[in-house]
């Protein structure tokens, strides 16, 4: 396990002068171009950082960008690291303790996802109240760090009630659309049979995809309060004619990003107002 003094020692040679970022966010496949908004930024390849690597997936940059989103200080995650691509969870720990080693209280994290809902369709938001575990395994197994977050962690209110309200005001005045619901997370890298999403459903799950909830338990593990929006990218598996491809997925995510653009500023402006 990488010591995260050793890595702190590496991202503070980087930190820009007067920079005390309170939000810390990550953007997932077709969203990353919302960083763009960003200014006065100094971005860092997580392949500089001891015990990472660059993602090596379509529509991630792989980049911990450091500037003002808004005017708000902010640090970005633009991409993200997959289990399915052979990485550890200690590399997704290190990149979440990151964030909140850099002063950051507040967890915004993006993703795409399949819904399982008809009355959710492509291109559209949904923010996640709760999340299914359908891993393998848990960030959180192994030594732990008391100075990080404790043994058991509890998940009842992982996705913070005041931060999904704030997020419905913003969408609510700018008449942008955001449903909500249940995510399900998958290793993947293959997509979901029809089979699997019937049984999801079942479980009460509303979209699935193959990230999300290790980010979330991580960021829960050393105190970040956590809100997450999804952009949903096609209709699960078995529940429409199209074929789904990681170009729908990114081409999908782009139109949800137009969204996003609008959403996450105002949002970040309202967040940092009461911190």
């Amino acid at each position: 396990m990488q010591r995260m003094a050793e890595v702190m020692q590496v991202i503070n040679r980087y930190v820009p002068r007067n920079f005390y970022p309170k939000i810390g966010m990550i953007l997932g496949s077709g969203i990353s171009a919302l960083a763009d908004q960003m200014t006065n930024v100094v971005s860092v390849p997580y392949q500089a950082i001891p015990g990472l690597q660059a993602g090596n997936v379509s529509g991630h940059a792989s980049l911990l960008v450091m500037g003002y989103l808004n005017n708000i200080p902010t640090v970005c995650l633009r991409g993200r690291l997959h289990l399915y691509e052979g990485i550890a969870y200690d590399s997704i720990r290190i990149l979440v303790q990151i964030v909140r080693k850099l002063g950051c209280q507040v967890f915004l994290i993006t993703a795409a996802a399949g819904s399982i809902r008809e009355d959710i369709g492509a291109g559209e938001l949904m923010m996640v109240t709760d999340h299914i575990n359908f891993h393998p395994g848990n960030p959180l197994v192994g030594p732990n760090d008391e100075s990080i977050g404790p043994r058991f962690l509890s998940m009842e209110d992982a996705y913070d009630e005041g931060l999904r309200t704030m997020m419905h005001e913003v969408t609510s005045r700018l008449n942008i659309p955001l449903a909500e619901g249940v995510y399900l997370s998958t290793l993947g890298p293959s997509y979901e049979t029809p089979a699997e999403i019937r049984a999801f459903k079942k479980w009460g799950a509303d979209v699935v995809g193959m990230s999300v909830v290790p980010e979330v338990i991580l960021a829960r593990h050393c105190g970040m309060r956590v809100v997450s929006v999804v952009a949903v990218t096609n209709a699960a598996a078995g529940l429409s004619a199209e074929k789904i491809s990681h170009e729908g997925t990114l081409h999908f995510g782009e139109i949800a990003t137009r969204k996003l653009i609008k959403i996450i500023p105002e949002f970040m402006k309202k967040v940092s107002d009461t911190i």
